[in-house]
């Protein structure tokens, strides 16, 4: 009841900091660019909030806020509709959805899985900001006590999850976490300035990678690339049918399977790591098991659409209470939402403990701003389903160019250097790479983000504990071993248990076939040899800065364990195992009529002719030739489509004040902007 009284003068600060028409707008804004962007499949939250991520800098912290969680909010909404109209899952929270919502709009029931969906996404949705209110409330005092060994083990625990309730082969989960986390400490290090992987000679690499390049290099490519390959449009119709009112009249008569999915859905949000990957599958199980006539699944039941739809928006919520209470992600989307909080208002706001020490107002804004999203979203998307039906028709060759001039205009933000353009395309391929051999993206890219906090506790939790020590053997080991710290090495033993168990019935990269040893195991091979290499790098730093190197050594061993026994699981197996997954043997990659390499090839052109003519020009050129030879459009309807592109991104450049990546030519020329 006191925690109550306390936090009262918070909310009314809450509300009023977002009933200002401001930021409604922000959110509004940010609610209709996650619609769009959770149309298209794959791109999901991650990507878009990729998008937003350079456009944090110095933004009034409110304003930022509410214009990423209007996104967060909306995307498992609107991915909705990929899943049921097109068969595909919008998100990998998702996936589920596709199993009986695709079949109902095969058989004329299209409306009907999209009312329920988004009637069960709103339930879910306001469930998730109802609980992240009272937890805060209630945990508040409990989290204040949180010290630099607690946070370290929940750091820890975060890690455990991701990496074991990655995939189907659980140890290709610990894998992607470490090499995430090895890749994380690329550059100086925050202790003593030792470089680790990286050299004076390249002032980029120095800096490390930022969050921004790496969440579009590992997700928005690969997902772009792989729609691109196969030349068509992303559905065959647009016909919806009728019976909206008669998918809500379905989650009202299962109301109580709602509201058991939308707690499940909070419960794995909570937990660090497990996020979208898992969530609907889980309720979806939960699903058939409580259902007594079974025999409908797969084929068209409603209950199958409306578990999981319940769960995904109630996740983000759950999803929150790790990100905002302790500064662990809770899922990929929550790993690119730190990142963003800390640049705004210059890094006036920094999750964790100190967030409800003194910005509880902000923290119950986001809750607010939760639920209204939820609300704007659902109803955007039940008016704008139509139009967004009809957009699903269009060809994808005719988008993707429009897509990667995006992505590398958002790339470039975040260093204003030519580099980063480098750097997206590196972490683009392996990011197809990844997908293809159907390693967790989502466990490698929490692992980059948890890089830096690892590093961080473990080397101010050793000095602490090392002066306790110092001072009696005692104290040493009351300061390792709190209450809370027990507590949570206790959870972090048993889920990794349960994790074992579990992992094989869990896709995070959907139903991958296997069938070929070659490029799997080459691909492994490469891994453990970079591991390697950042071992031996990490052990040439000198011994009296300890900080620098214990940290990417001890990580670096860890992986290449994994991979290791990775390997040898390889060598004994045959090919149709599963830890052989492939893209490229089965499936709609395999049958795609474009090679993987050739499209790939053209997001390459692009860079390479911004580093030699600048991005306007380069762009142009891109999308001209582009829409006349990829996508079969006449000169004239290549040119004209392609001036709207140059348009569009130079006023949204003017609009924001930004810059363009330059190329040698405007070493050489003093162009009028936006060419200079």
């Amino acid at each position: 009841m006191e925690a109550l009284w306390g936090a009262l003068p918070a909310l009314g600060q809450a509300f009023e900091l977002i009933l200002q028409p401001v930021v409604l707008g922000y959110l509004l804004l940010g609610v209709v660019m996650g619609l769009c962007i959770g149309v298209f499949p794959g791109l999901g939250g991650i990507a878009g909030l990729s998008l937003l991520l350079p456009f944090m800098f110095g933004m009034e912290p409110i304003y930022g806020l509410a214009l990423m969680i209007g996104m967060v909010a909306v995307v498992p909404t609107s991915d909705t509709f990929a899943s049921v109209l097109m068969g595909i899952p919008g998100s990998s929270a998702s996936q589920a959805t596709v199993l009986d919502g695709f079949p109902l709009a095969k058989k004329g029931q299209a409306a009907r899985a999209l009312s329920a969906a988004f009637a069960s996404s709103l339930f879910g949705g306001l469930m998730g900001a109802a609980f992240l209110t009272l937890f805060i409330l209630v945990a508040r005092p409990i989290v204040l006590s949180f010290g630099l060994s607690e946070m370290l083990m929940m750091t820890i625990l975060g890690l455990s999850m991701v990496a074991i309730l990655a995939g189907r082969v659980a140890i290709k989960g610990v894998a992607a976490a470490g090499f995430g986390l090895v890749v994380g400490t690329i550059g100086a290090a925050d202790s003593g300035g030792s470089l680790r992987m990286a050299t004076y000679d390249i002032p980029y690499i120095v800096d490390g990678f930022k969050l921004v390049i790496v969440g579009l290099g590992i997700f928005a490519i690969p997902e772009i690339v792989s729609l691109l390959r196969q030349d068509r449009a992303i559905a065959a119709n647009a016909e919806l049918g009728a019976g909206w009112l008669d998918g809500v009249k379905d989650w009202w008569a299962n109301r109580w399977l709602s509201l058991r999915c939308s707690v499940i859905g909070v419960i794995v949000g909570v937990i660090p790591g497990l996020g979208g990957s898992v969530v609907d599958w889980i309720a979806y199980g939960h699903t058939v098991q409580s259902t007594r006539e079974k025999s409908g699944f797969g084929n068209g039941e409603v209950r199958g659409v409306i578990g999981p739809e319940s769960s995904n928006n109630a996740k983000e919520g759950g999803g929150l209470v790790p990100t905002l209470l302790f500064g662990i992600p809770g899922s990929g989307s929550m790993a690119i939402f730190i990142g963003a909080i800390a640049l705004l208002g210059s890094g006036t706001i920094e999750v964790g403990p100190g967030m409800l020490k003194n910005n509880l107002d902000m923290t119950y804004a986001i809750v607010w701003l939760l639920a209204l999203a939820n609300v704007l979203g659902t109803v955007l998307c039940i008016a704008a389903s139509g139009g967004i039906a009809r957009l699903t028709t269009i060809r994808f060759t005719l988008i993707a160019p429009f897509l990667f001039m995006l992505i590398a205009f958002a790339a470039f933000q975040s260093g204003q250097n030519f580099a980063d353009l480098v750097a997206l395309f590196v972490f683009g391929f392996l990011g197809i790479l990844l997908r293809r051999f159907d390693w967790s993206r989502p466990a490698f890219l929490i692992g980059f983000v948890l890089s830096n906090p690892v590093e961080k506790f473990t080397n101010q939790a050793f000095q602490i504990a090392s002066f306790r020590f110092r001072e009696s053997t005692e104290a040493g080991l009351e300061y390792i071993f709190s209450p809370i710290v027990i507590v949570l090495l206790i959870v972090t033993v048993v889920s990794v248990v349960l994790g074992i168990r579990q992992a094989k019935s869990i896709m995070a990269e959907g139903d991958v076939k296997s069938g070929s040893k070659r490029a799997p195991m080459v691909f492994l091979l490469a891994v453990i040899a970079y591991l390697v290499a950042t071992y031996w790098n990490a052990s040439l730093i000198n011994d009296r800065l300890i900080g620098d190197k214990i940290v990417p050594m001890t990580i670096s061993i860890i992986a290449l364990a994994g991979c290791l026994v990775l390997l040898a699981q390889m060598m004994r197996r045959p090919e149709t195992d599963i830890v052989f997954a492939d893209r490229e043997i089965s499936g709609e990659d395999a049958d795609a009529p474009h090679g993987l390499w050739s499209t790939l090839a053209w997001f390459a052109v692009l860079l390479a002719l911004s580093g030699l003519f600048g991005f306007i020009i380069a762009l142009a050129l891109f999308l001209v030739a582009f829409l006349r030879m990829r996508a079969g459009l006449k000169w004239l309807h290549a040119a004209f489509y392609s001036a709207l592109g140059i348009a569009f991104i130079s006023f949204m450049a003017w609009m924001l004040n930004r810059d363009f990546p330059p190329g040698l030519l405007q070493s050489y020329a003093d162009l009028p902007w936006p060419l200079r």
